[in-house]
């Protein structure tokens, strides 16, 4: 088929075969289809939709763009997780040296923040000195040395899915749970995982809010996995307000400092929780939920999560002296208090609104080359159903931009609402699906 005939098939709405989506993403990455054919296309999968056999395809098409990871020379069963991403969602780097201080190998890329949300990457970059920019040789090493690699997407890896996405970010395509699927699991399945946990986030400051799309999204994802002989699971976790209290690079690993000794938020602790102890059974370490749990809370309160954290971060060239240290890093040279402008209970968060709040600041990006603040981010003091009397401090802003502070403190204000009676407070974890 032509390009042509590929974008006019799926403008009518039928279904490619699989060797046409083959063909069309290899000559995208060999120039032959060009940006706008490839744009026109993205629009008509976006309207039209693809079929879980395109969207397969589509994936298979993504990993086929460059190399895989070949794991298999290390022992075990290789587990990772994704989350679709949120405010204040440092999960991943509690639990990736949690599970792999059990003997799990856990090889995770991760992303950046864009947007709203935050990206693992800057959270760990906060760490003076620590590279995430590594290549395939390089991620193998660590994960057959420290059992643990915590990197970015490699150039050798699913590159079709970089260019693509630049397309998607740029043409209002990037919402289409198909072509989530296909970026999420293509990465995931080139990187060498046998098996796969999924964070699927819903609620107001998810990507995708409604719990019943974010329920459709989850089990795609299952599908494809499976498609390629991985174990999935996806847990749908609650995104209605930030998790944990921290939003912001250099604040978020403070509280996972916190979480490593056992003094971490409940909210954080408990997503955390749930999620690891799925990758644990996967991975054949125990045989249910709670003798997993159980594992991974002796494995916290015994110090060995905190030591292989430590490992990791020295590993890929991190000062561990901050870690050990916190109060020692350099703080922002602004802050700000939002006060409660009434008493009552907090009944509600802009969750989206929260993050952005953080973005302005200088902790997120809009575009994918703006710089981002270690430093800036904002630090929760009240919670969804906590008591808070007017006056008292309800969060706190840090910038090294002061002309920031103003209109973060309005749109932050906005976003957290007080009421006289406490709210119904969602479940964290909704729902297991696997």
């Amino acid at each position: 088929m032509s390009p042509y005939e590929i974008i006019a098939t799926k403008r009518d709405g039928a279904e490619l075969a699989p060797e046409a989506i083959g063909w069309f993403i290899d000559a995208f990455m060999k120039d032959e289809v060009r940006d706008y054919q490839m744009t026109a296309w993205l629009m008509a999968a976006y309207i039209r939709g693809l079929s879980d056999a395109e969207t397969v395809a589509l994936t298979q098409a993504y990993i086929n763009s460059g190399k895989t990871v070949d794991l298999s020379s290390i022992p075990g069963i290789k587990v990772d997780k994704h989350s679709t991403g949120g405010v204040g969602d440092k999960v991943s780097i509690i639990l990736a040296p949690l599970v792999a201080s059990l003997g799990i190998p856990v090889p995770m890329i991760s992303g950046r923040g864009l947007g709203h949300t935050g990206g693992t990457l800057d959270k760990l970059e906060s760490i003076p000195g620590f590279q995430t920019q590594l290549d395939v040789p390089q991620f193998q090493e660590l994960v057959s040395r420290h059992g643990l690699a915590l990197i970015g997407q490699t150039a050798e890896l699913v590159p079709a899915d970089r260019r693509i996405y630049a397309l998607r970010d740029v043409t209002a395509t990037v919402d289409s749970i198909p072509l989530i699927c296909a970026s999420i699991m293509s990465k995931k399945i080139a990187e060498g995982i046998d098996a796969l946990v999924l964070d699927v986030k819903y609620g107001n400051g998810a990507f995708i809010p409604p719990p019943e799309k974010a329920e459709v999204l989850a089990r795609k994802m299952i599908q494809i996995g499976r498609a390629s002989g991985k174990q999935v699971v996806a847990l749908l976790t609650s995104m209605e307000q930030p998790l944990g209290r921290a939003v912001g690079n250099w604040l978020e690993i403070e509280e996972c400092i916190d979480c490593f000794h056992g003094k971490g938020p409940n909210d954080l602790m408990e997503v955390t929780l749930a999620l690891a102890a799925e990758m644990v059974v996967l991975a054949g370490k125990a045989g249910s939920a709670q003798a997993a749990r159980d594992l991974c809370q002796q494995a916290l309160s015994s110090g060995k999560a905190w030591d292989k954290f430590l490992e990791i971060v020295a590993a890929q060239g991190g000062d561990t002296e901050f870690l050990e240290h916190p109060r020692r890093y350099p703080r922002a040279r602004f802050r700000a208090e939002l006060k409660a402008g009434e008493s009552g209970y907090v009944a509600a968060f802009q969750t989206r609104e929260v993050g952005m709040a953080s973005v302005e600041l200088g902790a997120g990006r809009l575009r994918a080359e703006d710089p981002v603040d270690p430093q800036a981010g904002i630090r929760l003091h009240r919670k969804l159903g906590e008591l808070v009397e007017k006056g008292q401090v309800v969060a706190e802003l840090y910038t090294n931009r002061k002309e920031t502070l103003p209109g973060a403190l309005k749109r932050l204000e906005k976003a957290i609402h007080i009421d006289a009676r406490p709210p119904k407070i969602p479940p964290l974890v909704l729902k297991r699906l696997a």
